[in-house]
């Protein structure tokens, strides 16, 4: 598989990124030994880059998959986020990733702000400061942000201590804050001629575009400066297509049919109508109606944020 090395960091990355946030609980809760297992058939058929977060509960799927690859943990490159704005908050986001995956070293550590645009360096200084000091205690390698907005990432370019920039891109603009698909494109390739790290999340519009998921991925992974394509995976059927697509191989016809899943999501009876998933989805896709959560369906890119913040656990994605 093609390699690329992230900006000016140094650090070289599988052209295809593990994403590990459907196989958690806030998705479709594969245990952290299933979960484990296909993250290390993944490294094995030459992944070497994973992307989780603090808020998605699956450190113990990688730690579980790390663990049982001793002579490569050392190879896989790590990236994690936290939506942590003070100081403290982010140190301790920090340690507790390096002790849950048993690392000295993460070496991506971003802010998690998809839905906020170019004020989220103001509002998170400390918890950027944070990263900043992480980074020169060589606790962290790399310093990045995680979002959908157009304005963040012009934004982050023009912020030196910003080293890797993780955005929302795929070929039919779902998801994008504050500006266009093309918008998007251009920010990134100006971002990555700046010397930034670009890799990028939601090539196929989380599930939305599964039906040309090849060109869906062609796409997203040919676009000028995006070095790797952040895609969940949760079965060895999505691995194997993944694959064979970021490998240049064909796809068997049953294999494309079997992966052709879309998922869904649910909003359960005992739903409060605290409005905790309205706050935190990106796109605004959620509404309290008569007292209970509803999903705006043609805006939802089936992301999961919601999930993890309901209080009553009454959303789920399957």
């Amino acid at each position: 598989m093609k390699h690329n090395v992230l900006g000016g960091t140094g650090i070289s990355v599988s052209q295809l990124c593990f994403g590990v946030l459907p196989m958690g609980p806030n998705q479709f809760g594969l245990s952290p030994e299933e979960g484990g297992q296909l993250i290390r058939e993944g490294i094995l058929s030459g992944i070497n880059f994973l992307d989780t977060a603090q808020s998605y509960g699956t450190y113990p799927h990688i730690r579980q998959a790390l663990d049982s690859l001793k002579h490569k943990r050392d190879d896989v490159v790590i990236a994690t986020k936290s939506t942590a704005s003070t100081y403290e908050e982010m140190k301790a986001a920090v340690e507790e990733a390096r002790a849950a995956l048993d690392r000295d070293v993460i070496d991506i550590f971003h802010l998690h702000a998809a839905r906020v645009d170019a004020s989220v360096f103001k509002e998170r200084q400390g918890a950027l400061e944070c990263l900043v000091d992480s980074k020169s205690k060589g606790v962290i390698r790399a310093v990045g942000i995680s979002t959908h907005s157009v304005s963040a990432v012009r934004a982050a370019m023009d912020i030196s201590e910003i080293d890797v920039i993780f955005p929302i891109i795929n070929k039919e603009g779902l998801g994008i804050l504050h500006g266009t698909r093309d918008e998007m494109a251009g920010a990134i390739r100006q971002a990555s001629l700046r010397g930034k790290g670009v890799y990028a999340m939601k090539a196929l519009g989380g599930g939305n575009l599964l039906d040309d998921r090849r060109g869906a991925i062609d796409y997203v992974r040919n676009l000028p400066g995006v070095s790797s394509v952040a895609i969940g995976m949760v079965n060895r059927d999505e691995l194997t297509m993944n694959l064979c697509i970021f490998n240049d191989q064909e796809v068997a016809e049953e294999l494309a049919e079997t992966t052709l899943r879309e998922k869904k999501l649910i909003v359960q009876v005992f739903c409060k109508g605290c409005g905790r998933c309205v706050e935190i989805c990106p796109n605004m896709a959620m509404e309290v109606i008569d007292g209970k959560a509803g999903n705006h369906a043609e805006k939802c890119i089936l992301c999961g944020y919601c999930a993890p913040v309901c209080p009553e656990f009454a959303i789920r994605l399957v």
